[in-house]
């Protein structure tokens, strides 16, 4: 009852209403929620390169010479069977600063968490074959991840100073994780065609990985899975 004791007109909501009210409520959530995905993904992006600018190369006459290179691991073969050019393009740009002595030690970090599956075993060697003397090839089995491979690049190693040898999205990310953790790093980008249905997918994996380093570098402090 109103206060003039008049009858209430306002129309009772029908099922029907309250189910519209809950899905608009839901559907402003959802493109709530997309809009600040979207907007993380876009600052992640911008804060890592801001790291690295300035800090990537392509020519090795460029590139200031360092006693380490880290070369960061990944699958020899996609799907089991077909060659991974990524996998190799990495192996031959190690090999071209290694001989222009722009590195004196590779550091090869990769996963080697199962007993089929040795990222670092097949890099190290893919370089002796190339040429890099077996003594100046340096292993860590624990490069589980890029900010793993970095870290303990430092610890295991004692290289505060590190060339990154891998795709250029990579070297940015490893550049980024590099400084935050105390070590002076630089990129030499290896080459980065492949198919684009592979520079698609990589594209999209690298935008969440992104996010993710700087969770780890700024927010949660992680460390590696193993430090030493």
């Amino acid at each position: 009852m109103n206060p003039d004791n008049k009858p209430d007109k306002t129309p009772a909501k029908t099922p029907q209403t309250k189910r519209r009210t809950i899905i608009r409520r839901i559907l402003l959530v959802f493109v709530g929620a997309a809009f600040l995905g979207v907007l993380a993904l876009f600052a992640a992006d911008r804060y890592v390169e801001g790291y690295s600018a300035g800090r990537v190369y392509s020519e090795v006459e460029a590139i200031p010479a360092r006693e380490y290179g880290l070369l960061p691991g990944t699958s020899r073969l996609v799907h089991g069977k077909h060659l991974n050019t990524y996998f190799f393009n990495r192996i031959h740009a190690a090999v071209e600063l290694y001989k222009a002595e722009k590195i004196r030690k590779i550091i090869v970090s990769g996963d080697n968490g199962r007993t089929d599956y040795n990222e670092t075993g097949d890099m190290a060697r893919e370089l002796i074959a190339e040429g890099v003397a077996p003594e100046d090839v340096l292993s860590d089995y624990a490069g589980f991840r890029t900010l793993d491979s970095v870290v303990r690049a430092r610890n295991l190693f004692g290289a505060t100073e590190l060339t990154v040898i891998t795709q250029r999205f990579h070297c940015e990310r490893a550049i980024y994780l590099a400084a935050r953790h105390g070590i002076d790093a630089v990129g030499f980008e290896a080459d980065e065609r492949a198919p684009q249905s592979v520079r698609v997918r990589l594209a999209v994996r690298e935008a969440f990985a992104r996010v993710l380093a700087v969770l780890d570098a700024e927010v949660l402090k992680t460390k590696p899975h193993f430090e030493y």
